[in-house]
């Protein structure tokens, strides 16, 4: 058996790892690359393994960092299954249709610059009919449901607390040789104490894994305060007339932004005055799915749902359809909160927002979550003006607040708690999702834990297991 990392390596995107045992190959997560924008272009276009040779994907959850290439495995081959629970697949459906959408909007925009320069046209990563193709090869798999995906492997996924359907990938890998293995793959790791999200769960007994480091180096402040830092600044807001711009991922920020609105609104904390507009038609159809199964919330918000409340919406609330009536929004006076993707700023109605409302001292812009290397959002968090949106440079003026408290992913606490249930049998661990600062944390808190044979793998880096 073998494991080879392509992915979310040294960094936080494009997660896919590379699993070769008993004559099966499978990935872990399909997901795309994300930063500088050539960088990515290459490492997205050119797969590191031949998609035609890949008998499964395994898929943690739909994030497109997580699951944004598999459409172009498709198109350049692949024709296995993909494990994924349902929700997940629901989710994928819109996201990557989504995700589709907005490359084909930038490719465009960039293709445009190269005729006029004389240089060949770029070809799109995917279309919708490798989307089609790909639903196809998706196979609904049930939490706490092992499955038996060939003679030898068997997959079981359990609750990873990172958005609402995501899921820690157990691998029961089986030898003629006597040479077991049981792998366990966190995907990404949620904070404890979300709203909505019910805590991760602690499967036993795997002696190889592979696990998150986003924050490994980091503590998250309580989310007690989360309530009243919005509650601050919608005060602020209110008395300078101006808006709170808050960049979201639409699947799982979002509903969590929603859902700490709803609160104010219910205590009366959110004047009348202040409009709330999420500008996201992905955002607007993942809530949608969210609302669609309820079954899997935590006890909090199932017992809103019993007393007749709804988690995920408010009055006063407004999800924006058309792009005319999102940049509508520029023109209308505060105040108002706009929440709008991308989460880093990357693309999406996100930017014609920035644009507009960077250059004034009384508006705010709330990060509250990770932002990789290389991207808008994180020149916002490091306040780096001028910025550039849209080929144009715009001076920053507009105030920037963070808060970590929201963040999907566990810090060092969190990642510390699960590592101790999960590691009585673990003899091979492994740092990844994590820039090289924050996987070295790991590898470092994985041996202070008891966990010998530790490594935070490079990219294309192969690890061998008798």
């Amino acid at each position: 058996m073998k494991i080879t990392f392509y992915g979310a390596a040294q960094t936080t995107t494009g997660s896919m790892h590379f699993v070769e045992a008993n004559g099966k190959r499978i990935l872990l997560d399909c997901g795309l690359y994300q930063g500088h924008r050539k960088e990515a272009f290459e490492k997205n276009r050119n797969l590191p393994v031949d998609p035609k040779t890949i008998d499964y994907v395994i898929l943690s959850h739909a994030h497109i960092d997580h699951s944004g290439n598999l459409p172009q495995l498709v198109r350049q081959g692949f024709r296995g299954r993909v494990f994924a629970r349902q929700s997940t697949t629901d989710l994928c459906d819109i996201m990557l249709r989504d995700s589709c959408f907005l490359q084909k909007r930038d490719l465009d925009y960039i293709n445009k610059k190269r005729k006029k320069e004389g240089k060949h046209p770029f070809e799109p990563l995917y279309d919708e009919h490798d989307i089609d193709a790909l639903m196809q090869l998706f196979v609904p798999t049930h939490m706490h449901e092992p499955r038996e995906i060939s003679l030898v492997i068997t997959l079981e996924f359990f609750n990873a607390g990172h958005i609402l359907f995501s899921a820690l990938v157990q691998l029961d890998i089986h030898s003629d040789h006597g040479h077991n293995h049981r792998l366990l793959f966190s995907g990404d790791l949620g904070q404890p104490n979300q709203p909505i999200i019910r805590h991760y769960e602690y499967p036993a007994g795997a002696d190889i894994l592979l696990v998150e480091s986003t924050y490994a180096d980091k503590f998250h402040p309580s989310a007690d305060d989360v309530e009243l830092r919005l509650e601050r600044y919608i005060k602020y807001i209110d008395r300078h007339n101006s808006k709170l711009l808050i960049p979201a991922f639409s699947v799982g920020r979002t509903q969590q932004i929603i859902y700490y609105l709803n609160k104010l609104k219910e205590k009366n904390k959110v004047p009348r005055e202040v409009k709330v507009f999420i500008d996201s038609p992905l955002s607007q159809k993942a809530t949608m799915i969210y609302a669609a199964h309820r079954e899997v919330y935590n006890d909090e918000a199932r017992q809103m749902v019993a007393e007749g409340k709804d988690p995920l919406t408010f009055p006063g609330m407004v999800f924006v359809g058309t792009p005319e009536e999102s940049m509508a929004l520029n023109d209308m006076p505060g105040p108002m909160i706009i929440i709008a993707a991308s989460g880093m700023c990357e693309g999406g109605r996100v930017l014609h927002h920035l644009k507009h409302c960077v250059r004034d001292e009384d508006n705010i812009i709330l990060i509250c979550g990770f932002q990789a290397e290389n991207t808008l959002g994180r020149r916002i968090v490091e306040k780096r003006t001028p910025l550039r949106i849209f080929g144009e440079e715009v001076e920053l003026k507009a105030k920037v607040e963070i808060i970590n408290a929201l963040s999907a992913h566990a810090d060092r606490q969190g990642l510390t708690d699960w590592i101790n249930e999960v590691k009585d049998n673990v003899r091979h661990a492994f740092a990844v999702h994590g820039e090289p600062e924050k996987v070295a944390a790991m590898a470092e808190l994985l041996k202070e834990h008891g966990v010998r044979n530790v490594a935070a793998p490079m990219p294309g880096q192969t690890f061998r297991f008798d």
